[in-house]
């Protein structure tokens, strides 16, 4: 690494990679503790000492990687063990002694009396209902009984090979009918055994039916309001349709948990997070427009597509390729549109066109004139819908070009942390500082998140980007996994097929390297993917909990050959897309 590089690293980490003594040490990053209970077999010590200095546990040699990193596989029974780690260098040893209590997990047993063990309904959370909307239960209660919810609705009892042998499963489904009037309640559940006795137990979860006084008609608010499929979620959040404007008109349905469910149109449904969007008064009128007249133009690096409404109105807009064309729906919209005034000063639009898919649902389709998406923002101007098109620069050299390098992480978000103890955060700075000055050779005017340590949240970037617009986005991170040993590997990920090249550029460049393939990986829900305006490729140059890749990362030179291949990359990539 360079001086300053070398000097952040170790004046934030203190780790071992930076410290040359000659005296033993032994510092771990897992476990964190002395003493452990643990439910897995499976573990791993992993951690560092001095980098001439040899390290045992339980008098067995352990490797020593040149940074000082070392880790050791468990392989536990139930009971308690101990372990012993000993780091020695000449006459002088440290030592470090952990105890692990493995204790087998209880194996599920059946309900014995007559009681309900526990209540599962879906969707999960809190629920304000409509008429058709259904609650799935799944129960589990003592064996052959009856079980109903909602007084009268039968759950009925699985047979044990759907179950994985455990009897008193009991799964129903209840559809909210127009007479339901049932305001915020807990859902009684009963079960009934053969000499007539019952128990009943209550959901944890509260349901309510939506009231035809409540408000039913929403506005977005913000600059990152979002609408997402469906409920489900993981540590990338729930799914994305994708980003929209503010001020736009949403139809309520029902809420779970703390997602407002929107009607769409007569067949689409989504969900948006209820600090996303403002009630309105009651009376407020459901979001639909025809269509009014329609410009086509271009001015400087942009064309436009103005197409009038009434009111603002949803939309969502994915990319197409082969030929490569930009798709926006707009829900609620119905043609009313007897022209549309093309100039000849739009450069990247061929032609567009329109199709009423359904009553409520007016399709936009725009055909580009190059193969590559240079990216699209789609914004209201009062009550006029203006898609963004961005023109395919006229001097794809670096030199003509605004590179955003994005340093992943940063502050209190410290990422990923390896056997030596640095944090991915510092390394991302590293990288993205060298990556700045590689591009800045070329001749590109480089645009940073972060130029040192420092916290931004992921929502902050986008923000800072949308209103900077590069040319290209690149998210520089690494990976991480339990495993020391055995997850490795370098990754590029995208999220819109129109943006798919330049990461897979990227990746097969890093391929050169010697790392081991862990793919070139589409849809991703990634917050620096998400934005439509720019071609952005998130790199995870590979796995810092690896051993072996945590010593690769910390060499300098092989940081400048990383580098240097993700600069090829992104030449790659503007050579294809000329």
């Amino acid at each position: 690494m360079n001086k300053i590089a070398v000097s952040l690293i170790c004046l934030v980490a203190n780790n071992a990679f930076c410290q040359n003594t000659d005296k033993p040490f032994i510092k771990l990053v897992q476990p964190s503790r002395k003493t452990n209970a643990v439910s897995w077999s499976n573990s791993f010590i992993i951690g560092s000492t001095c980098k001439t200095c040899t390290v045992t546990v339980n008098e067995k040699s352990v490797k020593v990687y040149p940074t000082g990193a070392f880790a050791v596989e468990l392989n536990l029974r139930p009971g308690d063990t101990s372990f012993t780690i000993i780091a020695s260098l000449a006459n002088k040893t440290v030592n470090k002694k952990l105890a692990y209590t493995y204790t087998l997990p209880k194996p599920p047993e059946p309900v014995k009396d007559l009681s309900i063990e526990n209540i599962e309904t879906w969707p999960e959370g809190n629920l304000i209902l409509m008429t058709g909307d259904k609650i799935k239960f799944r129960v589990k209660a003592l064996t052959n009984c009856v079980v109903k919810a909602m007084g009268d609705t039968r759950l009925y009892e699985l047979p044990v090979n759907q179950t994985k042998g455990m009897p008193g499963i009991y799964q129903g489904e209840y559809i909210v009918k127009a007479t339901d009037s049932f305001t915020v309640m807990k859902i009684p559940v009963s079960v009934t055994d053969s000499l007539n006795s019952s128990f009943t137990k209550e959901t944890k979860q509260v349901f309510s039916i939506l009231s035809p006084l409540a408000s039913d008609i929403a506005i977005t608010k913000g600059r990152l309001a979002h609408l997402e499929y469906g409920l489900g979620d993981d540590r990338l959040g729930g799914a994305k349709i994708g980003y929209i404007d503010s001020n736009i008109v949403l139809k309520i349905i029902g809420k779970a948990g703390s997602h407002f469910k929107v009607q769409l149109s007569k067949s689409r449904t989504a969900y948006i997070p209820d600090d996303l969007v403002t009630l309105m008064p009651k009376g407020t009128f459901t979001p639909e427009s025809l269509t009014t007249k329609w410009n086509v133009y271009g001015e400087n690096q942009y064309d436009y597509v103005k197409v009038g409404l009434f009111a603002r109105l949803p939309y969502q807009s994915y990319q197409a390729t082969d030929p490569s064309t930009i798709v926006v729906d707009i829900f609620g919209a119905t043609n009313n549109t007897n022209w549309i005034t093309q100039l000849q000063t739009a450069k990247e639009i061929a032609k567009v066109d329109y199709q009423q898919v359904e009553d409520d649902l007016f399709r936009i389709t725009i055909t580009l004139k190059h193969a590559q998406h240079w990216g699209h923002l789609i914004y209201y101007y009062d009550n006029t819908l203006v898609i963004k098109i961005k023109h395919q620069p006229e001097n794809l050299s670096l030199k003509n070009l605004v590179i955003a390098v994005d340093a992943g992480h940063g502050g209190t978000n410290t990422g990923a942390v390896g056997a030596t103890g640095i944090y991915e955060k510092e390394l991302t700075l590293a990288l993205s500082l060298k990556l700045q000055k590689a591009f800045e050779k070329e001749g590109a005017r480089v645009i940073m998140t972060r130029t040192k340590e420092q916290f931004f949240d992921n929502k902050e970037r986008i923000l800072f980007y949308r209103d900077s617009l590069p040319d290209l986005l690149l998210s520089i991170h690494l990976n991480s996994s339990e495993d020391p040993f055995r997850a490795s590997g370098t990754s590029t990920y995208y999220r819109y097929i129109g943006f798919k090249n330049l990461s897979l550029d990227i990746y097969k460049r890093m391929l050169e390297l010697g790392l081991k393939e862990y793919g070139n990986t589409g849809s991703f829900n990634f917050m620096l993917n998400s934005p439509t305006e720019y071609p952005n490729a998130l790199v995870e140059t590979l796995f810092l909990s690896n051993l072996e890749e945590e010593t690769k990362i910390l060499d300098e030179n092989f940081q400048e050959q990383m580098v240097e291949k993700i600069v090829l990359g992104v030449k790659d990539f503007l050579k294809e897309s000329k």
